[in-house]
């Protein structure tokens, strides 16, 4: 053997340097479906990524704690919350937008965007919902943060469990368990507080007065989120959640990914080792296997073994990586969103390209573009009246002993706005018809004058008579016609008169 060879085997250059991190053919292992859970201790790391996903968690739980503190005038007769879901009054209020119960196809529109954008999210960069907006990910990093607070980062966290447990290691256990439960607390709390005037209920929860139903969601979010984000963690990301397995499918070879670049870095070996092997003309990669990478994972894998299930793509391994690189003095972004593609064409001496714009994410795009688009029409055009009209189905039609024929109906009047209006109930299309509103007295064209209160709805009984002479068809269009008395405004509605 010669010592270029003893230098390259010595260096633990593995046999495939080229390609990729595989598994031999042969070896197949008996790999269970779940591996018992071993502890991680997450190191904190600074960088790019790292300041992305603390500016993200500050904000999504700013939003999520303080919005239901939010006012918004809406006038006399209605809640001043700004986002409010009133289940006793059927509305769901956002800022100036109230949606009412019949109007469920927004809440259709706004799930369609965001699983359309969750798409579009991982068609160009993986999983980044699970690496910084996913609650999972955002309540965990907080939890994170107060169990390094308290008990140290890493290293002096591992080294006091490993050693006999004293006095002042219970108490930091035990502030630590008290700042997550308070923490875990407050986030079942903010929950409830979105289905009630904020303010109010906050008094009557500390004075014991709130509804048994608030006080049972609170206890139930506490559990949750106390369990969740301070005990599964990972665990989450890996057994429970079904996005993983659903992205493997929606990707595809253009999708960024955080990617380990092993034509860069293998063979890994120590800087000294690197140098000698440099030195001698034979390859050495930029990976110094400090496991910097593996430290700071909040799952605990080893993004160098290639794609993985428990990888969130939240980035912290390439911080961790450009800092070693950094104080070697290499380039950095050992660790970068990338694609194998381009792996395999820096290896065949080719430049790398990258594809953002393709046919799924142009689709996915232009899908969100006219779904939001119909929505913002929608909202923008709809009627703050409206009438809805139901035809008495038993019987279908009644004869008279004159032998007139007469149809009932239910007219339902809605009015969305906040303050009382004033209607006029027009019908017409069948000839020589007698129409009348059941106990309320019609003006002298017919019509009825009804006063409907704010944001509600009323219901006015009608029945048609046909008094004509000539047998009628078994079904004619008639119109029902709700015309607001100070704005002209008109709302219709057509359904059937029915004869035999």
């Amino acid at each position: 053997m010669t010592a270029l060879e003893e230098l390259v085997k010595d260096a633990g250059v593995p046999a495939r340097a080229s390609a990729a991190p595989t598994v031999a053919d042969d070896v197949i292992e008996d790999i269970p479906l779940y591996a018992p859970r071993r502890k991680i201790y997450p190191q904190s790391v600074n960088g790019f990524f790292r300041r992305i996903k603390w500016a993200v968690l500050i904000a999504t739980l700013g939003v999520y704690y303080l919005l239901p503190f939010v006012r918004w005038d809406r006038g006399p007769n209605a809640p001043h919350q700004a986002v409010l879901i009133d289940f006793p009054n059927r509305r769901f209020y956002f800022f100036p937008i109230e949606i009412w119960p019949q109007e469920v196809y927004y809440l259709t529109g706004l799930l369609i965007l965001a699983a359309l954008t969750l798409f579009l999210m991982n068609a160009v960069a993986g999983r980044l919902w699970c690496g910084y907006l996913c609650p999972q990910t955002v309540w965990t990093d907080l939890f994170f943060a107060i169990e390094r607070w308290v008990e140290g980062d890493r290293r002096e966290h591992m080294q006091r469990d490993a050693r006999k447990w004293t006095a002042a290691t219970w108490a930091r256990k035990g502030v630590k368990h008290v700042l997550w439960l308070m923490v875990a607390w407050w986030t079942g709390g903010a929950w409830v507080l979105y289905f009630a005037d904020a303010p109010t209920l906050v008094k009557d929860l500390a004075t014991g007065q709130a509804p048994f139903i608030a006080y049972a969601w609170i206890g139930i979010l506490t559990f949750t989120t106390y369990a969740l984000a301070g005990h599964m963690r990972e665990q989450v990301c890996l057994y429970m959640c079904p996005w993983p397995r659903i992205q493997a499918a929606l990707t595809d070879e253009y999708a960024l990914n955080v990617t380990y670049r092993y034509d860069r870095g293998e063979p890994r070996c120590s800087v000294k080792k690197a140098e000698q092997l440099r030195s001698a003309g034979a390859p050495a990669g930029d990976c110094v296997d400090c496991l910097q990478c593996v430290h700071v994972c909040p799952t605990g894998i080893d993004i160098r073994d290639g794609a993985n299930l428990g990888c969130i793509q939240c980035g912290l391994c390439i911080d961790a990586c450009d800092n070693v690189m950094a104080r070697l003095g290499r380039p950095t972004r050992l660790i970068a969103f990338d694609t194998d593609l381009n792996i395999k064409a820096r290896l065949e001496g080719k430049q790398p390209f990258y594809k953002l714009i393709r046919m799924r994410t142009v689709l996915y795009a232009a899908i969100i573009v006219v779904v939001g688009g119909l929505m913002v029409f929608q909202l923008a055009t709809r009627d703050s009246e409206g009438i809805s009209v139901i035809h008495d189905r038993n019987p279908m039609y009644v004869r008279l002993s004159d032998g007139a024929l007469g149809n009932a109906y239910t007219i339902r009047i809605v009015n969305k706005q906040l303050k009382n209006r004033n209607f006029i109930v027009a019908v017409e299309g069948v000839p020589a018809s007698l129409v009348d509103f059941v106990g309320m007295p019609p003006r002298a064209d017919g019509r009825l004058l009804v006063d409907v209160g704010p944001d509600t709805t009323r219901e006015v009984r009608v029945t048609v008579t046909d008094y004509s002479r000539t047998p009628p068809p078994p079904s004619t269009t008639i119109q029902f016609s709700l015309i607001d008395v100070d704005t002209g405004e008109v709302a219709q509605m057509r359904d059937h008169f029915f004869g035999p």
